[in-house]
């Protein structure tokens, strides 16, 4: 049976020779019949990846041609097939964002890593977060906090020295961002069927941007997150290598 593969490339000139090596060794077709895509670039390029092909149900193979690489398998030019037809498969759902802004307009996207709520001036923000329509903390006042899955726990999340999380779990890393008050505190684990509400207090005075992965959105008074369990991303990984292992590896680098 023949495999039809879509090569996608960032802009990057090593993702781009890449791109040009893979399809005249093995074709290209259109991402809409292929029956695998396989994404050339980094994690960047991957998150873009599976934000661009939502809708298909050919699953992606990434090839590392960036700088991280996290999501992505190690580049070869040979026996590509073999490797898909024995790649194992890893389902990621992604988390949806409603935000209101300062003007009354409402706005929607997804975030494969996580939502990040950031301070857009000199002075910190101050959050008031409900989970499930319960209010759980009157005021953070913080550089931000964010909301990441499991699959985007090892990203900013960790930067910001949330916890790592396996990718079975069923929860999500709430984190705070260089917290003041409480001085700190460093956030919350819940459910993966949770819904977190952000409040923005003082937003003219202290004023907060929304980011869903690379999608932001200025001035937001109120942001609404929870896991969109209806939408399935599916990734390979070669066997031995998959996100399960990264997770784990990366807590003993």
């Amino acid at each position: 049976m023949t495999t039809r593969i879509a090569f996608l490339a960032s802009r990057a000139p090593v993702a781009q020779s890449a791109h040009a090596a893979m399809v005249a060794r093995y074709g290209n077709a259109a991402k809409e019949e292929a029956d695998v895509i396989v994404a050339l670039g980094g994690d960047g390029f991957m998150l873009d990846t599976l934000h661009d092909t939502i809708d298909l149900a050919a699953p992606v193979y990434g090839m590392n041609r960036g700088t991280i690489g996290f999501l992505m398998n190690e580049y070869s030019e040979v026996d590509l097939i073999a490797r898909l037809m024995a790649a194992e498969e890893e389902i990621i759902n992604p988390l949806s964002m409603g935000a209101l802004d300062i003007e009354g307009q409402r706005h929607r996207a997804l975030a494969i890593n996580e939502v990040s709520l950031l301070r857009a001036g000199p002075q910190a923000a101050k959050l008031k977060i409900s989970v499930d329509e319960r209010q759980r903390m009157a005021e953070l006042v913080c550089d931000g906090a964010l909301v990441s899955t499991p699959a985007g726990s090892t990203a900013y999340n960790y930067s910001a020295h949330g916890p790592i999380l396996p990718i079975g779990s069923d929860v999500l890393a709430l984190t705070a961002i260089a917290a003041f008050r409480p001085r700190r505190w460093r956030g919350a684990l819940l459910p993966s069927n949770a819904t977190v509400r952000f409040d923005v207090l003082e937003p003219e005075k202290r004023p907060v941007i929304a980011a869903a992965d690379s999608v932001s959105f200025a001035n937001v008074v109120q942001v609404e997150i929870a896991t969109q369990t209806k939408i399935r991303h599916k990734i390979l990984f070669d066997p031995g290598h998959g996100l399960e292992e990264r997770l784990i590896s990366e807590q003993f680098t």
